[in-house]
């Protein structure tokens, strides 16, 4: 009986793998072991990631929304609470596109709920 060493059936699954490889360096990329090692490390940053994206989109819209609010003299807590106030339901990444792509319309939405802001 000849001796089975699993060429095809081993073939295709270290194809799938080095193809996720591709663009690794060095032994990386084509070195079975390191490269099976490199992508299961590299799959596991990728969902750490994909989760860790949405806070720091989260700061740089809050950011964005603050350094509006500071132009139009009023601070980022207490514009937030003057929106929620006003029953204005515009999530952060949409008051920080506003801020960036249209000032004057920011400045018109401040103006709208500036006096339901609470006391400084």
């Amino acid at each position: 009986m000849p001796r089975a060493k699993r060429g095809f059936k081993r073939r295709r699954r270290h194809n799938k793998v080095l193809k996720k490889a591709s663009g690794f360096v060095f032994g990386l990329k084509n070195k079975f072991k390191r490269t099976s090692e490199a992508v299961d490390r590299a799959m596991i940053y990728a969902y750490r990631d994909r989760r860790a994206k949405k806070r720091d989109f989260r700061g740089l819209f809050i950011t964005r929304i603050n350094a509006a609010a500071v132009a139009n003299d009023i601070s980022y807590s207490r514009l937030i609470a003057a929106f929620k106030k006003a029953q204005i339901n515009l999530d952060r990444k949409v008051l920080a596109d506003i801020a960036i792509a249209d000032p004057k319309g920011f400045s018109a939405l401040v103006s709208q709920v500036k006096s339901l802001a609470p006391a400084q």
